[in-house]
């Protein structure tokens, strides 16, 4: 993993371009372990619940689907375009749902056939149908710790040297206090 740094570091302001292609790295590879140890991939039937358990609710376009799935599980699921939209257009193709065209955007609604569909469906856990019932706290460490290090980089970036010395006290007192959590049992 040492050789994922930049040679010359982070420091100097000149190589924040190396920073961040690292914190990528560290995002994705911390992604994928997560899918792996929790299986928060959604299998097919799983993304046609949670699209018609929405539709249900009200018109939506694709993007909004796919925000909606994300925030009602908590950030534990996001499906990709690539899993939602082929599905949009399976259950239009079965007469499920219809699009209509508002402000260049498809927006999708159940037709009466999808009503029926998803009556008889339980999609009382569509959100919570992948990763563990814990599989939010730890989906949203990665996006925390992403977060956080953008937040120091933007102030060596753009501080004052007192204002890097109050960060520094900052994340040298988040890392003792997040090593406190793993010594507690």
């Amino acid at each position: 993993m040492a050789s994922s740094f930049p040679a010359g570091g982070f420091g100097g302001g000149n190589n924040m371009e190396g920073m961040w292609q690292v914190m990528e790295q560290f995002r994705s590879r911390f992604e994928k372990q997560f899918e792996k140890q929790t299986g928060t991939r959604a299998g097919r039937g799983e993304v046609r619940t949670a699209v018609l358990a929405l539709l249900a609710e009200q018109p939506m376009h694709g993007y909004q689907i796919i925000r909606e799935i994300e925030e009602r599980s908590g950030g534990s699921w996001k499906p990709s375009a690539g899993s939602v939209y082929p599905m949009l257009q399976l259950l239009a193709d079965e007469g499920l749902i219809s699009a209509e065209e508002s402000n260049g955007r498809k927006v999708y609604s159940l037709t009466e056939a999808g009503r029926e569909t998803i009556a008889d469906t339980d999609t009382s856990t569509a959100w919570e149908s992948t990763g563990t019932k814990d599989s939010y706290a730890f989906a949203a460490l990665p996006k925390a710790g992403v977060e956080l290090a953008q937040a120091a980089a933007q102030v060596g970036r753009t501080g004052t040297p007192e204002q890097v010395k109050q960060a520094v006290i900052v994340l040298d007192e988040a890392r003792r206090k997040l090593y406190s959590i793993l010594a507690q049992d």
